[in-house]
């Protein structure tokens, strides 16, 4: 699983990256994260808001930081 975290690195992007980990260490799923902080990758991978979270290419969360059971629920579905 290949998971892109995308945003400046502001405080907002700290946690979702936080909350990234976590979601993937209850399930115990091994992941490759990226941090993307490139404005024209962002923009490439069709991201408008940060933070952004992609998921095996497929963005799903962006313009905030999504709950951890947000993240569970979703990485359960790309299982």
């Amino acid at each position: 699983m290949e998971i892109k975290i995308f945003g400046p690195g502001c405080a907002k992007c700290v946690l979702t990256e936080k909350v990234v980990r976590e979601a993937l260490g209850e399930l115990g799923i091994k992941a490759d994260i990226e941090k993307v902080s490139d404005i024209n990758t962002m923009v490439e991978s069709g991201v408008m808001m940060t933070p952004a979270v992609a998921v095996d290419g497929a963005v799903i969360f962006q313009g905030r930081v999504p709950k951890k059971d947000e993240v569970v629920a979703a990485l359960k579905k790309k299982r």
